[in-house]
């Protein structure tokens, strides 16, 4: 499969510190990958600043979650054309260097989506909070065995997609704490998903919206929303309905 049109789309909420870093390490992975940075309401600087930095910018008129902000950024993709996509976190805790990683089982036709995984290999030193570490663990058990496909890291948003998951995403993307349902989302639609091993960094601007309390909220709701989505009917992408 050849690469063809490439773009990063990078979700961002107040990240006027992180931002700059963010676009110039995906520039300096690749020059000619674009970059598009969804701010979603933000109060600061960061749609300057990204604009500053030669990305793209959507900037959202108030703040709609990150699951709003990540459709945004895959709707722009499908509209413009592009035929590969990598999503990255604007808070720099993504390194642009292992992009490479998620792009290459995608490249290569062997993946629709490919989502980098801080468990999967074991290894990772990667150590979240005490309520995180509860949460990831139990969505990657309970996610497991929805989808019957093992999976470690259910709420990573470090992905690589090619058209089929770009068009997914743009016409129906979970809202809130979206990672975990978009999961399943991909595995109702039987899109292919792998999971390849990365490493995060710690967060060096702002701070984290998940609290202990957040945690068991999401908990809770993402649970609820996964048996939803289970017995749920889902529409085709326009794209995928159209096609021979």
């Amino acid at each position: 499969m050849s690469r063809g049109r490439v773009i990063a789309v990078v979700p961002a909420y107040n990240e006027e510190g992180a931002i700059a870093g963010v676009v110039d390490a995906i520039r300096s992975f690749d020059p000619t990958m674009d970059v598009v940075v969804i701010d979603d309401g933000s109060r600061d600087a960061t749609s300057s600043v990204a604009a500053s930095r030669g990305a793209a910018v959507v900037t959202l008129p108030y703040n709609l979650g990150i699951g709003g902000a990540v459709q945004t950024g895959f709707k722009y993709a499908l509209e413009q054309g592009y035929e590969l996509a990598v999503r990255l976190d604007g808070d720099g805790q993504h390194d642009p260097r292992e992009l490479s990683k998620l792009l290459a089982p995608v490249e290569r036709d062997e993946a629709d989506i490919a989502t980098g995984s801080r468990f999967v290999s074991g290894s990772g030193d990667y150590r979240p909070p005490f309520a995180r570490r509860i949460g990831i663990t139990w969505f990657a058990k309970l996610v497991s065995l929805l989808i019957r496909q093992q999976v470690t890291d259910t709420t990573s948003g470090f992905q690589a997609l090619n058209r089929k998951g770009i068009a997914l995403f743009a016409g129906d993307y979970p809202s809130d704490y979206p990672e975990v349902e978009a999961t399943v989302l991909v595995f109702k639609h039987r899109l292919r998903l792998v999971e390849v091993p990365v490493q995060m960094r710690e967060r060096e601007h702002g701070e984290s919206s998940i609290t202990f309390v957040r945690s068991v909220y999401y908990m809770l709701k993402v649970t609820l929303a996964l048996c939803v989505a289970m017995v749920r009917k889902y529409t085709v992408p326009e794209e995928e309905a159209t096609r021979p």
